[in-house]
């Protein structure tokens, strides 16, 4: 019977259609959303208001199936109003470039639609994930850590949370926040945003998120760290952990790792670094010496999605501590989980998850590391630094280019200064007036879709804009274009 419905399956009309749509897709893809999507002849967004691209596009689901040429138009269109994220000009977020190997490596993922929880369901990639989280624990300094994928670097953020307050309170995970006393964690005022949102989500609040000073380059203040550590201690209150972050988000600083780990030793707190954007640094001989002190950390993020352009989304969460995830997440769930498979169900890792379902996203890095080797990485990540160099000293020939800071990273953050507001800058209004012209300048870059670069405020300090690339592709010429456009762009304001 099984026999005859395979046979009867695959004699059907709509396999060929299938393969023939398929086929057209993946051209379609190739040349337009990988290919000409990359080209600096082209826009990196053809920008609409929300209105009118909602009048340009068909979104509302229809009773009957589309034709195959209606849906390829669907395709078409959202391939031509996307923002090209491999385009050379896209610098507007902590990810960007299209990499072949990675995009492959993502083809083929999608195409198997596997789940990770058992061997059973995903031999190969359970056995990979296994040895490349065995590999990078070792690369950041975890001899018989362990580690997990994670959908991104707020979710894996949150992960150390828990693991942290589970290892002195573990009584929390069967009998809930009533046993614990009020518990008090430490980050910079620059940390990212999800150590706040995790905080709320886990039931230990945003207030007890203890914000820490900064110096005037963005690293956290180690002796304020300790002083805040005392103090809270002092009002009856727990500390239990100090969030570092190795490449903060606006300014890419990295916080002082030893002199923090030395004061979570000193109170027995938990060390945990993000260093999801910085965290690439690893692979470089050149630049990793700004990682020194992650080896004496608790639990580690780092985003190979952020630095090595990995495709979205690839991160991971590294911890010192051999046992202590599963411990924290397993439910045994014998309807999955069975001990008495015919294998080792040792490999089985989806009980330390706290996901079930879970896509393969360790097969697209694997296969970037295959296809680059180590040196690969390393060259992409020494060439980004060289690009941030560059742009460094060219802002600093540029009479409407002023530097925040100096930057430590590849982060180069400076503001535009138009010829009306040069010489102003004892203008009580001054800093008002200049804080409105980078969102001008990104609204007149998006309309033409000539290129894409963040800009924020932080803190007291008026909007200014934020240079990050992690396209090796992108040229010293780029970031003369880049520099000539914000010229041509702003010099009318």
């Amino acid at each position: 019977m099984g026999s005859m419905r395979k046979n009867w399956f695959h004699s059907l009309p709509n396999e060929a259609l299938h393969a023939e749509f398929l086929q057209d897709v993946s051209k379609l893809l190739l040349k337009e959303a990988v290919f000409a999507g990359t080209q600096r002849k082209n826009p990196v967004v053809r920008f609409h208001d929300p209105d009118h691209l909602y009048d340009l596009l068909n979104l509302t689901p229809t009773e009957k199936p589309a034709t195959h040429t209606e849906l390829l138009k669907a395709i078409c269109d959202t391939i031509n109003f996307s923002v090209k994220t491999g385009h050379p000009y896209f610098i507007n977020q902590l990810f960007s470039s299209v990499d072949p190997y990675g995009l492959a490596g993502q083809w083929v993922t999608d195409a198997l639609n596997p789940s990770m929880y058992t061997y059973e369901v995903a031999p190969v990639f359970t056995l990979m994930e296994a040895v490349v989280l065995e590999e990078i624990c070792q690369l950041v300094g975890f001899p018989s850590g362990d580690g997990m994928f994670c959908p991104g670097g707020s979710f894996a953020n949150g992960t150390a949370i828990n693991l942290a307050r589970f290892k002195y309170f573990p009584d929390i995970k069967r009998d809930g926040l009533g046993c614990a006393p009020k518990l008090v964690m430490f980050a910079s005022e620059d940390a990212h945003y999800s150590v706040h949102k995790m905080a709320a989500l886990l039931g230990l609040g945003e207030q007890n998120v203890c914000s820490v000073q900064t110096d005037k380059t963005g690293r956290m203040d180690s002796l304020y760290l300790e002083s805040q550590v005392q103090r809270i201690i002092a009002t009856g209150a727990v500390p239990f952990m100090v969030v570092a972050t190795a490449g903060t988000t606006v300014l890419g600083a990295f916080d002082p790792l030893p002199a923090i780990a030395d004061v979570c030793t000193k109170y027995n707190l938990w060390f945990h670094v993000d260093a999801a954007w910085g965290g690439g640094l690893l692979f470089s001989r050149t630049h990793h010496h700004k990682l020194i002190g992650l080896d004496r950390a608790d639990s580690v993020v780092w985003n190979p999605h952020k630095l090595l352009a990995a495709p979205q989304q690839c991160s991971m969460l590294l911890v010192r501590h051999p046992n202590i995830i599963k411990a924290c997440h397993a439910c045994n769930a014998t309807y999955l989980f069975q001990k008495d498979k015919f294998y080792d169900v040792s490999i089985d890792f989806g009980d330390k998850y706290l996901q079930c379902g879970r896509r393969a996203d360790v097969f697209k890095f694997w296969f970037m590391w295959k296809a680059k080797g180590s040196i690969g990485f390393e060259e992409h990540v020494n060439a980004l630094m060289d690009c941030a160099s560059y742009i460094t000293t060219s802002l600093r020939q540029r009479p409407s280019f002023k530097l925040v800071l100096e930057p430590e990273f590849i982060n180069v953050c400076f503001w535009y200064i138009p010829q009306s507001l040069q010489g102003l800058q004892e203008q009580p209004d001054f800093n008002e007036k200049l804080h409105k012209i980078a969102p001008r300048m990104k609204e007149l870059m998006m309309r033409k879709g000539s290129m894409m670069i963040s800009y924020q405020p932080l803190q007291s300090l008026p909007n200014f804009f934020r240079f990050v690339v992690q396209n090796s592709g992108v040229t010293h010429q780029d970031v003369d274009y880049f520099l000539d456009e914000l010229d041509r762009l702003g010099a009318d304001l």
